[in-house]
């Protein structure tokens, strides 16, 4: 049924159907990539994005800026290690990802990893449009009940989605008082946003600027900070895998003083690693809510327009047809698999399938990879208290994303090869 909606029917249910809590939230969701209709101003943006953010050349261009990140990130973690202290994974991967993203878009950093504050809000705002976008919202089956609010939902996410316009447009302003003073350029995404809008003023503009910044900031960091953290919690309960995606890391990296990015999607065991783990733990349980633009014929059933259409797919990630005893962790099922992130293979959709399929896959992955090889091939990693790993809490929480209930802390110390 998936591959019905998301293949043989794309176009028919490319539409989105929008939570109360984003029309109530987010100012700009009428221009938002996520959003909009799959039309002329949603093809625009997709353009945008592909010319300057996930295209290869691009991704490759902007490497620097995520090692430099991560090489931030190793060294934080050498001085936790020094003072015996824990880290908190999820937070430390969320800061890693953030770095990387506004290093992207504004060429600095929003976060600090020293730093007891709420990463200057991010955090706390990011989390938030997670939980609310994702919670059962009574007002998105009961319309009339939008104007009560009676869960505070659309309170809550205007708060978070007010805070995080406001930054992007202190930034967007920043950068244009910088642009008139005939200032040397930066180089990075905003500049190039700016300039397609100049190019296309009546295409593209300040508000879709901000929106698109927005989602980058949500997307980019939230889901990658999830994977990592789920990825760390299955490694440390199995050292197994532990030891032999260091093996690998060490059989790659002989002789040179460390691997580049891209060496590491190369990384067979460590690839299947990540992949279990979006499989066993997928990042966007129930993908963004899809409707139909029209009147749809779908295996036998007549399926009316403007119909919400909900892929499981956690449900079909954990499907016994598809996947031998699917509640295990277990990498060596994709070892030699050609299934992939593209959405082609419908028992695995982490990021989608079809037009509306997740946009920055390339980056995700390099992002992804390159912070778990820095977490596992510099450093040994334990439980605190004595804690032993069959008492590690694996909950999780229900939100767009699914994330661990509990934080994972893990104490490091230098590995010893």
């Amino acid at each position: 049924m998936a591959r019905e909606v998301l293949q043989t029917h794309d176009a028919e249910f490319s539409g989105r159907s929008i939570p109360d809590a984003v029309v109530g939230g987010q100012q700009n969701y009428d221009v938002s990539v996520a959003w909009i209709s799959a039309q002329d101003q949603w093809r625009t943006i997709r353009r945008v994005l592909n010319i300057y953010f996930t295209n290869t050349k691009k991704v490759e261009m902007l490497e620097v800026l995520r090692l430099k990140v991560v090489t931030q990130m190793v060294d934080h973690i050498k001085e936790i290690s020094r003072r015996g202290q824990a880290v908190d994974i999820g937070k430390l991967a969320f800061t890693t990802a953030l770095n990387q993203m506004s290093n992207t878009c504004f060429s600095e950093d929003v976060a600090g990893f020293d730093s007891d504050q709420d990463d200057n809000g991010f955090y706390k705002g990011v989390k938030t449009i997670m939980k609310v976008v994702g919670k059962i919202n009574c007002a998105d089956y009961f319309p009339w009940l939008k104007t009560f609010d009676p869960q505070g939902i659309r309170k809550e996410a205007w708060g978070a989605y007010g805070w995080l316009d406001q930054v992007c447009e202190k930034f967007i302003n920043q950068r244009l008082r910088h642009r008139e003073s005939k200032l040397p350029p930066y180089g990075d995404l905003l500049d190039s946003f700016l300039d397609f809008q100049q190019q296309n003023p009546d295409d593209f503009n300040i508000m879709h600027i901000k929106a698109l910044l927005t989602d980058l900031f949500i997307a980019g960091t939230d889901n990658i900070s999830s994977t990592i953290g789920w990825a760390m919690s299955e490694l440390v309960l199995h050292p197994d895998v532990m030891h032999k995606v260091r093996g690998e890391i060490s059989e790659r990296i002989k002789g040179k003083e460390r691997l580049e990015e891209a060496e590491t999607l190369e990384l067979h065991y460590l690839q299947s690693v990540l992949k279990e783990t979006m499989r066993l733990h997928l990042t966007v349980p129930l993908l963004l809510p899809h409707k139909s633009e029209t009147d749809v014929k779908l295996n036998g059933y007549m399926i009316p327009k403007n119909t919400r259409v909900i892929i499981n797919a956690w449900a079909i990630a954990h499907d016994t047809n598809s996947w031998e005893n699917p509640d295990h962790f277990k990498p060596e099922r994709f070892i030699g698999s050609e299934i992939d992130y593209k959405g082609q293979h419908f028992s695995f959709l982490p990021f989608g399938s079809g037009r509306r399929m997740c946009s920055g896959i390339r980056l995700a992955e390099r992002a992804m990879s390159l912070i778990l090889v820095s977490l596992v091939a510099h450093f040994d990693w334990k439980l605190p208290n004595n804690m032993l790993p069959e008492e590690l809490d694996m909950d999780d929480t229900f939100g767009v994303t699914a994330q661990r209930a509990t934080p994972l802390l893990l104490i490091p110390t230098p590995a010893s090869n």
